[in-house]
């Protein structure tokens, strides 16, 4: 009687382990309703929605690795909703905001776009498999696909940043579109946050301008937001100088 009893024992899980993919299955749900409130009409919700993905989506490794249950079952399940939330539900989104007046090249750049994700995905999930060998790294290759997700939405964010009406031509969009798919597959280096490490001696300024961006989201939540991507596309083109800088110096990117 023994043995069952152990097996049985050893076939429990605590509740809080299953924290990780209930954050990653509540994203997923946040990427296909963002989807429904998109040809609903309701934007700002939908970008809402894709945001709070890719909050979730930051939260669900990290989560994983603190209660060291990161497994390969969470990893695919992160890689699918990776996928449905910063590759399909952007795109469509996009599309059922300015794109249905531009309905075939317009799908073709949603098409171009998802595709792109999806093979940028696919190269993460190989470069991670290195990662676990010990060859980390302080960059990635090409825009993460949660910065695409943002950065494909940035005519939306300052749309509603100023007139809350599309500002730009659907060519312009169905064009903008492909470029940031290009840059997801690309062999651009940006920097991996997540790697970075501030001085303790700097921490109360870091938690300062914290507070300072916490009181401008929900004060001017679209201004901030614009202002960010922004900051996030100079980050882009100094990683872009400094790789062609250490190219023409023959020096090699870590």
């Amino acid at each position: 009687m023994a043995k069952p009893l152990d097996s049985a024992k050893k076939s429990k899980i605590r509740l809080i382990h299953l924290l990780p993919n209930l954050l990653t299955i509540t994203a997923i749900c946040a990427g296909l309703t963002a989807i429904r409130f998109g040809y609903e009409g309701s934007f700002e919700t939908a970008v809402r929605l894709i945001l709070v993905a890719c909050v979730l989506d930051a939260l669900d490794g990290r989560l994983a690795r603190m209660l060291n249950q990161a497994t390969a079952l969470g990893a695919e399940l992160d890689s699918l909703a990776d996928f449905v939330n910063f590759g399909v539900a952007p795109a469509l989104i996009l599309h059922s905001w300015t794109l249905q007046d531009f309905p075939r090249a317009g799908w073709i750049a949603v098409l171009f776009y998802a595709i792109c994700c999806v093979l940028r995905l696919a190269r993460f999930n190989v470069s991670a498999q290195k990662e676990k060998s010990g060859m980390r790294s302080s960059y990635f290759v090409g825009v993460p696909s949660p910065a695409g997700a943002i950065l494909v939405l940035f005519p939306m964010i300052v749309s509603f940043a100023t007139t809350k009406s599309p500002l730009t031509p659907p060519e312009f969009v169905a064009f903008y579109i492909c470029i940031i798919g290009f840059l997801m597959i690309s062999r651009l280096r940006t920097y991996a946050f997540k790697n970075l490490a501030i001085d303790r001696a700097n921490t109360k300024f870091f938690l300062l301008a914290g507070a300072i961006l916490v009181a401008a989201l929900l004060t001017y939540f679209w201004i901030t937001l614009t202002v960010l991507t922004l900051g996030y596309v100079g980050v882009l083109i100094w990683g872009f100088w400094g790789a062609s800088r250490s190219i023409r110096s023959g020096s090699r990117l870590p």
